[in-house]
């Protein structure tokens, strides 16, 4: 060993710049970024959480598993099929069904796709409608159909 080295002495400033590059990378950006994410957004950053009858039953962010004929359904064709979102055609092509199952009105439920409507960034896309807001405006505004299921 030649004079003025420790032994591990030519590893010691990776094993510095691997821990600090672990507390500012593991711990302490992850914390400002959530700490941030909780008070400018605190719905989205907690996953947009939606109750009914007391129960979490979903997130108003990805896309919920509806499969009986009284409430509108996700598209199956999404690539991730986690998509929350249906476009205005696919819900307009719904509203058959369900009025069918459910005996509301063709018109009612058509008042309820253009209610929840939602829109992209102005002239950069299309009008869309969230599946699981729509069907919760259902149970909401026809209790008589969706008796069974309440909002909390």
């Amino acid at each position: 060993m030649s004079e003025g080295q420790r032994p591990g002495g030519r590893y010691s400033p990776v094993l510095r710049l691997a821990l600090v590059s672990f507390l500012m990378c593991g711990l302490v950006f992850p914390l400002i970024v959530t700490g941030a994410a909780q008070l400018l957004f605190p719905s989205q950053a907690n996953g947009g959480i939606v109750q009914l009858n007391g129960g979490n039953v979903g997130s108003q962010l990805i896309a919920q598993n509806f499969s009986q004929a009284i409430f509108f359904h996700p598209r199956s064709g999404s690539a991730s099929g986690v998509d929350p979102d249906i476009t205005l055609q696919d819900a307009y092509s719904q509203i058959p069904r369900i009025s069918n199952a459910t005996g509301i009105s063709v018109t009612a439920l058509t008042t309820v796709v253009n209610q929840t409507l939602e829109g992209s960034l102005g002239p950069f896309g299309d009008p869309y409608v969230n599946v699981l807001r729509i069907n919760l405006a259902l149970i909401n505004q026809f209790p008589q159909a969706y008796g069974a299921f309440r909002l909390s």
